[in-house]
């Protein structure tokens, strides 16, 4: 099959058409995949960031076609629309029957980047390609767990679909599942790309009072507005602190979701929520960055919390088919997350989108 290979960070991506993929065994399927976004964990693989094992097919925001079933797979079909998910849970860990799917002890995304035996199910020439975050998708097919691949309706376009494999679980869980924010809350979102916007959706969702945005481009902030921010601000163009203090009464925001992946908006958003408050780190920074908390003693003492979000808390076979129905019933944005479409074959060009901000999400056609 075609697909685009990662071979070594910095250097261009590489598509070959004769890369192997095995059949679905037991409880496995494989599907065509229709439509790959590029995120900014995979931006990470790219630059060197985070290492990976050796050539890897990355690509997890994906969504495409049923093409064929495992022994044993009852709850899909050859012909369901499906999006594929990298925290596909098991159903049976110490994780995932305490309803935290997301920690998955098979999850391929804090493991192996392979499935649950070992194999990663690609290859050229007899040397072992990875999945990238678990999925591969920036390919032809896959062979994912069955609970690796959720259905959805076949009236939600593929391309805006693929979005909810992990923009769309990630911010909008990190708002209702793992903040669990309340109607009337007072929120900061710092970053808006594809994660960020889908978490200003799910603060819209949740009823949040104040909805302040925070990028250094202009146009996601424009953006930012028609998703649902009340307010939006230039980082570097002014005090934010200032602009949180008069639009909380002086108090401090009930929530701040750092979305960019940068370490030091973490330490910087424990200064801006208000006591009793709660920083839910979304993002995923590079592995060699870490957070410092200068005063612990007051950071404990006001009661303030640091929550990690790994996918939004999600159990994809639950939230994406929830967020397909917030589609449905037209009080989720998609199709203007989708500010680029390319080929495949300009997967080089869709990464330049990413690391110079333009637009949301750009989407590549397989």
């Amino acid at each position: 099959m075609k697909a685009a290979v990662f071979e070594e960070a910095g250097q261009p991506i590489r598509i070959y058409d004769d890369v192997d993929i095995i059949q679905p065994r037991a409880g496995e399927v494989g599907v065509r995949v229709k439509y790959c976004s590029v995120c900014h964990s995979d931006l990470h693989v790219f630059d060197g960031d985070l290492p990976l094992f050796g050539p890897t097919v990355m690509g997890h925001e994906a969504a495409g076609v049923v093409e064929s079933v495992g022994a044993g797979v009852t709850r899909l079909a050859v012909g369901d629309h499906v999006v594929l998910t990298p925290v596909p849970p098991c159903g049976e860990c110490f994780f995932c029957v305490r309803g935290q799917a997301q920690l998955c002890a098979n999850n391929t995304v804090l493991g192996s980047f392979a499935l649950a035996d070992g194999n990663t199910s690609l290859s050229r020439d007899g040397e072992v390609i990875y999945k990238g975050l678990g999925v591969g998708a920036f390919a032809e097919r896959v062979v994912q767990p069955a609970t690796g691949a959720v259905k959805i309706p076949q009236d939600l376009p593929l391309d805006l679909a693929c979005l909810m494999g992990c923009a769309l679980q990630t911010g909008t869980g990190a708002v209702l599942n793992t903040a669990q924010v309340e109607t009337g809350a007072r929120i900061l979102i710092m970053g808006l790309g594809g994660v960020g916007v889908a978490t200003v959706q799910g603060a819209r969702l949740a009823g949040a009072a104040v909805i302040l945005a925070s990028d250094p481009v202009q146009e996601r902030r424009e953006l930012a507005l028609q998703f649902g921010a009340t307010h939006v601000l230039d980082p570097g163009d002014g005090d934010i602190a200032a602009r949180c203090l008069e639009l909380t009464d002086g108090i401090g925001m009930d929530y701040v979701f750092e979305t960019a992946g940068i370490a030091r908006l973490t330490e910087e958003a424990i200064n801006l929520v208000r006591p009793g408050g709660a920083v839910v780190s979304v993002g995923v920074p590079p592995l060699d960055h870490s957070v410092e908390i200068p005063n612990f003693t007051l950071f404990t003492s006001l009661e303030k919390k640091l929550l990690g979000c790994l996918m939004g808390s999600c159990n994809s076979l639950h939230d994406i088919p929830r967020l397909a129905s917030l589609w449905q019933g037209e009080k989720l944005d998609l199709a203007n997350m989708v500010t680029r479409r390319r080929p495949l074959e300009e997967i080089n060009e869709a990464f330049d989108d990413l690391k110079a901000g333009r637009g949301i999400r750009t989407v590549l056609e397989l």
